[in-house]
């Protein structure tokens, strides 16, 4: 009688664990491939998928190897990987894991974003001196993203819980698959023409590099670059890089960063308010007592250079003067002019006309030469005789 054999999930996973491992074949293999969906876990255990033109493997490499490895795998590497593949019984997944790895060229997909990615920077999409400052307090937030998922969510619950008045403005668009880039770079369009929004995120959850490409499209990079707004971009996880990273005014390792980059904390803006108002009032209460102090002074000066004061003072200084100088001028000059009035008395007192008051004539020729006595005047001769009040004319008839 044929019994029938039935097998526990655990137990099959195990037969097939340890038929895989108990086969030469599947240990010590050297595998080739692209990575993809690059992740580095807390714990320091790498997970990844290796592929080629048709098929992947899900590969694991534990933190001991991953120590030792001098490589620093991204998406896109083309690597040469040693390890074993296996089973892991608790999910029942085939797995690769390695032990070693290392560069075996460039992915299609990297040298791609490799190529672009210069292509750009030598056209100066990433020129540092031409990125835009953000504004401290937007009037409102653009984002451009996919309206379901955890992104717009991230995203609503950090801005709200920064400052709920600053409103958000959603663009819904595709990010990934045919047609994202597209779909993204209309977005950035819309929100630049849009007056609502002063800033605008874009913004994708992580993924491979295959998930995130679209960011890498040149079309999203010169949207980017021609956005009069400026941009944060917000894509994959924090050791993901796109090309919008290098052309966006701003970069955020994720999307809830870029709430935080772009919505102001309501209380650090009016915590800087009050120490601005603060600092304002101090300014304007020390420039206030130094206007007073500078007032006191001017007014003491005035008080005491008050021009009424000042002319009376110089007025009775230059009466104490005029009188010095009348003094200096009697001490000076008195006794002189008691000589000169006693000369002057002698001059009159030897003055000739000074007799005609008393009777007394003078005579002299017509000429007005002086006669002083009898000799030198002749008979007939005409003489001219002066008197206290005037002058006659004689002749001379004898003399003796």
């Amino acid at each position: 009688m044929f019994l029938e054999q039935i097998l526990s999930v655990s137990e099959l996973n195990a037969y097939v664990q340890r038929s895989l491992s108990s086969d030469p074949i599947l240990q010590g293999v050297r595998l080739r491939g692209e990575i993809s969906n690059f992740k580095r876990h807390s714990s320091g255990h790498l997970y990844f998928s290796l592929k080629d033109e048709a098929a992947r493997i899900q590969c694991v490499m534990f933190r001991q190897s991953a120590q030792m490895c001098a490589l620093r795998p991204e998406d896109g590497f083309q690597v040469v990987a040693l390890g074993r593949a296996a089973l892991y019984p608790r999910d029942g997944q085939y797995q690769f894991y390695i032990e070693s790895m290392r560069m075996d060229g460039v992915g299609a997909l990297y040298l791609r974003y490799e190529q672009l990615r210069r292509k750009l920077m030598e056209e100066g999409l990433f020129d540092a001196a031409l990125k835009k400052p953000l504004p401290l307090l937007p009037r409102g937030v653009g984002i451009v993203t996919s309206e379901t998922g955890a992104v717009i969510r991230d995203i609503q619950n950090v801005a709200s819980r920064r400052h709920p008045g600053v409103p958000l403005f959603l663009y819904p668009a595709k990010v990934q698959g045919d047609g994202s880039a597209e779909d993204v770079a209309r977005g950035i369009l819309y929100l630049d023409e849009y007056n609502e929004a002063d800033i605008i995120i874009i913004a994708r959850g992580g993924g491979s590099l295959e998930d995130l490409w679209a960011f890498n499209e040149e079309i999203v990079a010169r949207a980017i670059y021609d956005c009069s707004k400026p941009v944060i971009s917000a894509v994959g996880h924090e050791t993901d890089t796109s090309l919008s990273d290098f052309a966006a005014d701003a970069r955020a390792p994720t999307p809830s960063a870029a709430a935080e980059i772009a919505v102001p904390k309501l209380e650090a803006l009016e915590e800087e308010i009050a120490r601005c108002a603060a600092r304002l009032t101090r300014g304007v209460n020390m420039r206030i007592a130094a206007m007073r102090e500078r007032t006191r002074a001017l007014s003491h000066r005035l008080t005491i250079r008050r021009p009424d004061r000042v002319i009376a003072e110089n007025r009775l200084r230059v009466a104490r003067l005029s009188e010095m100088i009348a003094l200096c001028a009697r001490q000076a000059f008195g006794p002189r002019r008691m000589r000169v009035n006693g000369l002057i008395e002698r001059l009159n007192a030897l003055d000739p006309t000074r007799v005609l008051t008393r009777g007394y004539a003078i005579l002299t020729d017509e000429s007005g030469r002086c006669l002083p006595d009898a000799a030198a005047v002749d008979i007939g001769q005409r003489i001219v005789v002066r008197m206290r009040d005037g002058t006659v004319g004689a002749r001379v008839s004898d003399k003796g």
